[in-house]
């Protein structure tokens, strides 16, 4: 005779238990001082560029309460020319770098994807390498040098063209992709480019996205090769000089505390050193966050099926 014993009921995983009172208080909490860890930062930053000197004496450095609205600080920046060709110089440097960057991680990646495609392992197990083993900072300044790109704007892109992780997130996502797709267009007669261009890019828009926001990030931020390569004043980078007037105190030509400009309706206004500073950091930070709404939706996306395989 057999018997039957009662099933206990499944319990459901502890992620999908309706959280307590504790824990959503705790969440908030956390999520609250996260976003303020954040957002207090960028505040006073913003409301110290635009306060006089006499607010910033007052409050003893840096304001976080404004009193006053004074933009001389941004009319000081821009009004000696350098700041604004500086600008101009770190989003044409992003531009054209994130386009080569681009292309070349996404050509690389596809053809190491391909387990068909000729020295498939050697040259994966190359780019692997560059984890392991980087060149170094003499060897490559005696390269760059060498083929002569000092003082070119191009040493600035082509010597970080790829990255290895970059490379190794595309390649994973392209290896997703059902093989079937691309059989079916090669039998209908469609080359690699093709095939290329018109399936497997069209399926990656996340993933190409969130490597175009790492790279065009990266290319906006450096600075150090900008030290090494670059001499003339009139092709640095805003990052080279943003990290010369805040870390060693070296203020841009026509950029310095003091200067006494006209501002209408408000008058005559000497912006301190500190807001210029502020003002600098400011204008580094706003592309960042115009950019990166546009682009936020396909992160996650693009991050978590980029690195996932299977």
């Amino acid at each position: 005779m057999t018997v039957l014993t009662p099933r206990r009921p499944s319990r459901r995983p502890v992620w999908e238990e309706k959280p307590s009172v504790l824990g959503q208080l705790g969440k908030g909490t956390i999520l609250t001082l996260v976003t303020a860890a954040v957002l207090v930062p960028l505040w006073v930053v913003l409301v110290t560029s635009l306060s006089s000197a006499e607010t910033i004496n007052a409050a003893g450095g840096y304001v976080v309460i404004p009193r006053e609205f004074d933009p001389s600080a941004y009319v000081v920046i821009f009004s000696g020319g350098l700041i604004g060709r500086a600008v101009w110089i770190s989003t044409l440097i992003t531009f054209i770098g994130t386009a080569i960057s681009l292309t070349l991680t996404v050509l690389a990646a596809y053809g190491l994807s391909r387990s068909d495609s000729v020295a498939h392992r050697p040259l994966l197990f190359y780019f692997l390498l560059t984890f392991l083993i980087y060149p170094g900072m003499i060897p490559s300044y005696l390269v760059v040098t060498g083929l002569g790109l000092k003082n070119n704007l191009l040493a600035l892109t082509l010597p970080t063209a790829i990255q290895a992780f970059n490379l190794v997130v595309l390649r994973a996502f392209f290896m997703n992709i059902p093989s079937e797709l691309i059989d079916s267009a090669r039998i209908d007669g469609a080359g690699e480019f093709r095939i290329l261009t018109r399936i497997v890019l069209p399926l990656s828009k996340a993933v190409v996205a969130v490597i175009g926001l790492f790279y065009a990030v990266g290319y906006w931020n450096a600075f150090f090769n900008a030290i090494l390569y670059i001499d003339r004043n009139d092709l640095q980078p805003l990052q080279r000089l943003l990290q010369g007037y805040i870390l060693l105190g070296q203020a841009p030509p026509n950029v310095g505390g003091g200067a006494v400009v006209h501002i209408p309706g408000i008058g005559y206004s000497a912006p301190p050193s500190l807001a210029i500073k502020m003002a600098v950091v400011i204008v580094t930070v706003i592309p960042a966050l115009i950019v990166y709404p546009f682009i936020q939706r396909h992160f996650t996306k693009g991050v978590i099926i980029g690195a996932v395989k299977g």
